[in-house]
């Protein structure tokens, strides 16, 4: 029997920083959509503290990050501090963008989920999500 939530996978996608390209990340949120899970966007300039606050008061599974500033090594270690203050340990980070490789398995090893690069098939991210959710947060 496939296992399957009752609800609606709900993903908030963000765009933190100065990183004002915001094309990947309506992709993405239309694409997620499409797939049939909720999806909150942040909209451009958000602070690692209002990406959070707004998983807190929507009731996320999952925060994608789309970043192309280059600012990935600040921006990913600080949601994940501020999700562990307030108590967010069961919501998958993860996200997308123009990240080294040797980046990534250093953002993994603090906790980020899968990263996607540019060209990532949608399928792929939708995928993954799905498969995180109905594993940790199957209620």
């Amino acid at each position: 029997m496939e296992k399957k939530l009752n609800r609606p996978i709900r993903v908030l996608v963000a765009k933190v920083g100065l990183d004002g390209h915001d094309r990947g990340a309506k992709v993405i949120a239309t694409s997620l959509r499409d797939a049939g899970m909720e999806v909150i966007y942040t909209g451009l300039r958000q602070t690692p503290e209002m990406v959070v606050n707004t998983a807190l008061q929507e009731d996320v599974d999952a925060i994608g990050v789309s970043i192309l500033s280059g600012a990935h090594l600040t921006v990913f270690p600080k949601i994940i501090t501020i999700m562990k203050e307030k108590g967010l340990t069961d919501v998958l980070l993860t996200g997308g963008g123009i990240i080294p490789d040797a980046d990534i398995k250093t953002l993994q090893n603090m906790g980020v989920g899968g990263l996607f690069p540019p060209g990532t098939p949608m399928a792929d991210i939708v995928a993954y999500i799905q498969e995180w959710v109905l594993t940790n947060r199957n209620f």
